[in-house]
């Protein structure tokens, strides 16, 4: 050692502890590279050399493993920092700048803290006082090296990698589906069944567009999805489980699937917390792009049209919410184009009488702008419109459209039969497996013969269960194929109104066939709904859609009908009215049959006079009025007009009616001498509506 190195320390810096620094940058050198670690313990003997006791020489290991690349990660050297910075450290000792860290940042942070609390750092080469400019200026040149050191080291590997992957031959974990035979090529995993199901999977989603509806499909027919354990206990191994809608994706987004190799799908960078997080790059950005380099489940055209379907599944871009069919009854859900703004109008649904109806609304103005909604236009009656406009346009085609669904319906069925029999085959195998396995045991070893035994009753138990849940599953598949379904389909198919508004048919499967003729349609509201149609290949249609009436207006009873009530009061009560409107086919607006008190409602609604008021007018008494006219009781008054000596008219029930009044004295006479004979008198009509009991 030279005697100047020697001479920078001083009593003030033995009386400080001394912190040695070992790090390794991965765990594979510290397992493999273990000279280079026994180098830096070795540095205790320089501290000791130096004066300090071995006791207060404090080795920091925590970071071994760890990369030197930033601070933010290694617990050993903030830890160390920190006694630097408290004045606790007399000196520093590391292998190299390089062992300390390999960012500039975290050295000349170390540095500086150095310099203020008199800190002496040492290395292979000598002792350095970073408070000394000569020193200070060296260890800074040491440091940036170490930087260079480490960019020049990743710029060798990514250079080799990049330039491998160039040509293809970069060796990268494989998609399930997808493996490598001997000669290193990338080909179609042997596995049958693996195979059929990655196949089955694609096919869903050219059926139904959607990563949530593939896995709805799967899940229905009990269709486990294989994956491969890629480390640790076990690693090759194929199991089977239920899927997600995060494993379709990331299946259907891979392009391996499509036999290209690809390099530089993702890139490095850091988040908000300084953290490296991975993120996606565009496609015109992949670094390396094979098409048609090894062998794939779809073409490129067809990975190409998935990846367009599923960006338009988003539903966060401009233009492209809500292409994708999705529930609710709105038949033009993510199809209808606002004719003011020119942005695409959302559905928005409110319930009434116990469902949901759906409105065509413009929030564009809102959403960016906080301005007012465009318009708001009724659905029902647009969707009306436009599905009979489809009926007349598409009705002679319907009988091809509805086969090839029925044959589409039983290749599906066929399908899922195929990959319910190959997991059965599967398990079978298992449990033949375990059954051998069993039975080459010892059966003196019972320890392995009773672990053994119970993993055969396991595999059979999975068996009969997987058994079980086959034949009911083919069972439901017979019934929906069998002749009278089938006819039934044929009988739908030769008319096309019926299979569109048949109640089995749900609003998805209709959004799905409109989208299939229908590109867009333009909605403009105003006195009424002007629709413009635009059809797939270009060809436009227009037509107009009458605004649907105010309630109050629904429920308005019609002109004639009410004219039709006033003319009856004159000859028939409210109960005789109710049927004899209930006879000529009329019904109120929810559709409902007339009755007493829908009448008496019309009738006050509307200010008609009463069957009461109007046999008032015509000179009408009541029973009270006779009686006192006549001198009698009420009661004899009753019993004339019962056994037709008076003549009564009904205004209500049976017992409430009004009597005409008589002539002369020939009701007394008639009934005889008792009451004696007294001239009629009479009585005009009154407002009371006192009736006779």
């Amino acid at each position: 050692m030279p005697s100047d190195c020697a001479l920078k320390v001083d009593a003030d810096h033995l009386r400080r502890d001394a912190f040695l620094y070992v790090r390794q940058s991965s765990l594979r050198q510290v397992f493999e590279n273990t000279e280079s670690t026994k180098r830096q313990y070795a540095l205790r003997e320089r501290a000791v050399a130096l004066g300090w006791p071995l006791e207060r020489v404090h080795v920091i290991d925590s970071d071994l493993g760890l990369s030197g690349a930033r601070a933010s990660d290694r617990d050993g050297f903030q830890s160390l920092v920190t006694e630097v910075a408290l004045g606790h450290a007399g000196i520093v000792l590391g292998l190299e700048v390089s062992r300390l860290a390999r960012n500039n940042a975290d050295w000349h942070r170390l540095l500086e803290l150095a310099a203020l609390s008199r800190t002496l750092i040492l290395d292979e080469d000598g002792i350095y006082d970073p408070s000394h400019f000569n020193d200070r200026l060296l260890l800074g040149l040491k440091g940036t090296m170490s930087e260079a050191e480490l960019h020049i080291l990743k710029s060798r590997l990514q250079g080799g990698i990049l330039n491998k992957a160039r040509r293809g031959e970069l060796e990268m974990p494989l998609p399930i589906g997808l493996v490598y035979d001997g000669a290193g090529r990338v080909v179609l995993d042997p596995d049958r069944q693996v195979q059929d199901t990655v196949r089955l999977l694609f096919e869903a989603f050219n059926d139904v567009g959607s990563a949530c509806a593939v896995v709805r499909r799967l899940r229905a027919q009990q269709v486990l999805f294989p994956r491969r354990i890629r480390r640790g206990i076990g690693k090759g191994d194929l199991l089977w489980g239920p899927i997600d809608v995060s494993r379709v994706l990331q299946i259907l987004h891979n392009p391996r699937y499509a036999g290209a190799f690809v390099y530089g799908r993702s890139r490095i960078a850091c988040n908000a917390q300084l953290r490296a997080v991975q993120r996606g790059v565009k496609q015109q950005d992949w670094k390396v792009l094979i098409r048609d380099a090894h062998a794939g489940y779809i073409d490129w055209q067809q990975f190409e049209r998935n990846q367009l379907r599923l960006r338009q599944n988003l539903g966060f871009a401009p233009g492209e919410r809500g292409r994708m069919p999705r529930e609710g009854n709105a038949l033009l859900q993510g199809r209808v184009l606002c004719g003011r703004c020119g942005t695409r109008m959302r559905v928005h649904y409110e319930p009434l009488g116990g469902q949901l109806r759906a409105y065509y609304r413009c929030y564009e103005e809102v959403v960016r702008r906080a301005g007012k909604p465009c318009q708001a236009v009724h659905g029902p009656a647009v969707d009306a419109a436009v599905g009979a406009l489809l009926l007349e346009t598409v009705a002679p085609a319907a009988i091809q459209v509805a086969l090839a669904v029925q044959d589409e319906i039983a290749q599906r069925i066929e399908q899922a039969a195929a990959r319910r029999q190959a997991q059965l085959q599967r398990t079978r195998y298992e449990a033949e497996l375990a059954r051998r396995r069993y039975a080459k045991v010892d059966p003196d070893n019972r320890l392995v013969a009773d672990a053994l035994e119970a993993d055969w009753n396991q595999r059979l138990r999975e068996l009969d269960t997987l058994q079980q849940q086959h034949e009911r599953q083919q069972s439901e598949d017979e019934a929906q194929l069998d002749e009278t379904a089938r006819k039934r389909i044929v009988d739908l198919a030769r008319d096309f109104p019926r299979v569109w508004n048949d109640e089995r048919t749900s609003a998805v499967e209709r959004k799905r066939m409109l989208a299939l003729l229908i590109e867009d349609v333009t909605l403009v509201a105003g006195p009424t709904i002007a629709v413009h149609v635009r059809w797939r290949g270009g060809r436009t249609q227009s037509l107009g859609v009458d605004k649907p009436r105010p309630i109050a207006q629904i429920r308005k009873t019609p002109p004639e009908v009410v004219k039709l009530i006033d003319e009856l009061l004159d000859t028939s009560t409210d109960n005789q009215v109710a049927a004899r409107l209930n006879e000529l086919g009329h019904r109120n607006w929810r559709g409902q049959s007339f009755t007493l008190k829908k009448v008496i409602v019309v009738r006050r609604a509307y200010q008609l006079r009463s069957r009461f008021e109007r046999l008032r007018q015509r000179g009408m008494l009541t029973g009270e009025e006779m009686a006192q006219q006549l001198g009698v009781c009420p009661t004899i008054i009753h019993q004339l007009g019962r056994k037709g000596v008076l003549t009564r008219h009904l205004y209500g029930n049976n017992r409430r009616c009004l009597y005409e009044p008589p002539n002369g004295g020939q009701l007394v006479r008639g009934v005889g001498g008792r009451y004696g004979s007294q001239p009629a008198r009479f009585i005009p009509a009154q407002s009371s509506t006192q009736g006779a009991i």
